[in-house]
């Protein structure tokens, strides 16, 4: 199917009480059995399986065109399962630029567990090659990368991983199944923060991992997505199937929303730097161009001068609202140095940018009247 007859088809719920159209949200937490204690519908308590849930699942599955499809309170909450299935002692390669919380979910917390990490341009495959050890049992990829929207081969990453004994995951929140399938490419798990783009309305938390095969390690992060108790409530995995139907719509028009802003800012005298991987300047734009359809509804610019000179430019937006996150109808701005902390290596005078679905000529507006 196409992915917008699949994004319906694929969160259809059969209703036998009532036959309705909209699936019913079932919010207990118990499950009643047989008077011989059979289970008749596969459900005893809810932290480990719901219908909802259960019809979720089987729709980021069918998605990411993945065996397994399992959702999480949170995408940290996913990203943190994922890591839990490897052991002490093992290693994790990540990008030199991931997304703040994971390199630090990674010292703070797994480090002191006995994960070990470390850091590689993952744009650059010799670098990837080199950073790997004899304990690697998992690189870790994000394209485009948060926030400078660096472009990693998936492919070759992927096939790297595999040729020396490791598994490869790949953060696709921004990109999302309508613009990119990373398990197509050789993936062994697709990782989301279902909060952005699935959800869509900045109206709910949740995360998502989808395996390619339902092997072991599908297996063990089943059973600590059941221990750890790190599941979205039956409401949330309502909202994130009802964002699902109109997901490719949302995403098509960001995105196109995005290259029209990006193009436009590519020239502009304030600007040291516009990051975006469907612009021919891009140094990942031909890898892009290969493994995904469009650019996406993110983008970053770098304004001349310091942090002052852009958080000027951050207060005085009118139509986009200022405030952390991504991938609602509502187009954000962020200074992301602030947002990460002391910590951050973000450049000081970067600006991240969630295109939503207003007009885009509204958005080239506001931002031309603010870099004045």
């Amino acid at each position: 199917m196409n992915f917008e007859t699949l994004a319906i088809q694929s969160t259809q719920f059969h209703d036998a009480n009532a036959s309705a159209v909209v699936p019913p949200i079932y919010l207990s937490t118990t499950f009643e059995r047989e008077p011989d204690s059979s289970i008749p519908h596969g459900h005893i308590y809810t932290r480990a399986s719901n219908p909802n849930r259960n019809a979720l699942e089987k729709a980021y599955a069918a998605l990411e065109g993945g065996a397994v499809g399992m959702a999480f309170a949170s995408g940290q909450a996913a990203t943190t399962t994922l890591f839990q299935c490897l052991l002490p002692g093992d290693h994790v390669i990540i990008p030199d630029d991931a997304y703040y919380g994971t390199p630090a979910l990674l010292l703070e917390v797994l480090g002191l567990w006995g994960l070990q990490f470390s850091k590689a341009d993952m744009s650059d495959l010799a670098a990837v090659e080199a950073a790997f050890r004899p304990n690697t049992k998992l690189v870790w990829m994000e394209t485009p990368s948060n926030p400078l929207l660096k472009i990693t081969d998936i492919q070759a990453v992927a096939d790297l991983a595999r040729r020396k004994g490791a598994y490869s995951a790949c953060d696709n929140t921004w990109a999302t199944p309508v613009l990119q399938r990373p398990l197509d490419l050789g993936c062994d798990v697709s990782m989301h923060s279902a909060t952005k783009y699935f959800g869509g309305h900045s109206d709910l938390l949740s995360g998502a991992l989808i395996f390619k095969e339902n092997g072991p390690l599908a297996e063990k992060a089943r059973q600590l997505q059941s221990l750890g108790g790190a599941v979205p409530s039956p409401f949330d995995c309502w909202l994130i199937v009802r964002g699902i139907k109109t997901l490719a719509l949302r995403v098509r028009q960001q995105s196109a929303n995005a290259t029209q802003l990006a193009r436009y800012l590519r020239t502009h005298p304030q600007l040291e730097a516009v990051h975006y991987p469907y612009l021919e300047s891009h140094a990942g734009y031909e890898v892009a161009k290969r493994q995904m359809v469009s650019g996406g509804g993110m983008l970053s610019i770098q304004i001349k001068g310091g942090a002052e000179e852009a958080l000027a430019v951050k207060s005085k937006v009118k139509v986009f609202i200022r405030a952390t996150s991504l991938g609602g109808v509502e187009s954000l701005i962020e200074h992301r140095a602030t947002a990460e902390g002391a910590h951050s290596v973000s450049p000081k005078n970067l600006l991240r940018i969630s295109v939503g679905l207003e007009h885009v000529d509204d958005l080239i507006a506001d931002l031309a009247q603010a870099l004045g």
